[in-house]
């Protein structure tokens, strides 16, 4: 039922690829009778699922790769998926698996700490999101320049304002020589698998309310917190409370309903 997730894999998978299709020189290890030539330096900001599949696409692609993220469970997930993980020493996890956003000093603590990683790498791929608010800055433009000419940024948060603050929705901004790429919408390059994993969601989603007749089961905690409106109220308190209206309440037995 997790259309975020499913959606999420193949982003991740499509900036990988986005990264070797606008960097200019090979991903993996050569040697060749022209010389050796060292892998590319992946730098992936943000190890969700978006974040992991980025990591193992250009782990598989023969790029080195290093991975970030302000949730403490992450090094194990970005190991597993063949990353070094970068500790820097400020954290922000909250409830459900997800990220706090992080408060200004750790913030400005957090970015002083990226300054040499970013320098260091060749390809940054940006996928961090705080769920219902704007993306948070990772990338300021001083860290930008402090990159190699004919680096590459892949701001996959680039609908949600974007990691960067360079990034421009669908555009490829130039900046002292650095690409900064404002991916939108990754899975609709990819529309025939993104299609097919989001049917699958919304079909085992579709079955929790019935097979063949409507009978939600009002305990299931899915069911409660996918519902927005029940019996002429608005019973999803975040829709409610942008409607500017009380929470209605949910019925618990099906002899209420």
């Amino acid at each position: 039922m997790d259309a975020l997730s499913s959606q999420a894999t193949v982003s991740g998978y499509r900036a990988a690829l986005a990264g070797a299709s606008h960097y200019d020189r090979f991903f993996p290890l050569l040697t060749t009778a022209a010389g050796t030539i060292r892998p590319a330096k992946v730098l992936v900001m943000g190890v969700g699922v978006a974040g992991l599949q980025a990591i193992a696409t250009a782990k598989r692609l023969g790029a080195k790769v290093r991975a970030y993220d302000v949730r403490s469970a992450a090094k194990e997930e970005a190991e597993s998926a063949g990353a070094t993980f970068v500790v820097l020493g400020v954290t922000a996890d909250a409830a459900g698996g997800y990220a706090r956003e992080l408060t200004d000093d750790e913030r400005a603590q957090q970015q002083a700490a990226l300054v040499s990683e970013v320098a260091n790498a060749d390809i940054v791929i940006t996928t961090a999101a705080v769920p219902g608010r704007k993306a948070p800055i990772l990338l300021t433009t001083a860290m930008v320049e402090a990159m190699g000419e004919g680096s590459i940024v892949i701001d996959m948060a680039a609908d949600g304002g974007g990691n960067c603050e360079l990034t421009v929705a669908g555009t490829v901004v130039e900046h002292h020589g650095v690409r900064v790429v404002g991916l939108t919408n990754p899975p609709a390059e990819m529309g025939a698998h993104a299609s097919f994993m989001y049917a699958n969601n919304v079909v085992k989603l579709l079955g929790l309310f019935g097979a063949g007749t409507l009978a939600p089961d009002w305990n299931d905690e899915i069911v409660r917190g996918v519902t927005v409106a029940h019996g002429g109220a608005i019973v999803h308190a975040a829709t409610a409370e942008k409607l500017g209206v009380a929470v209605g309440a949910l019925p618990t037995t099906k002899e209420e309903q």
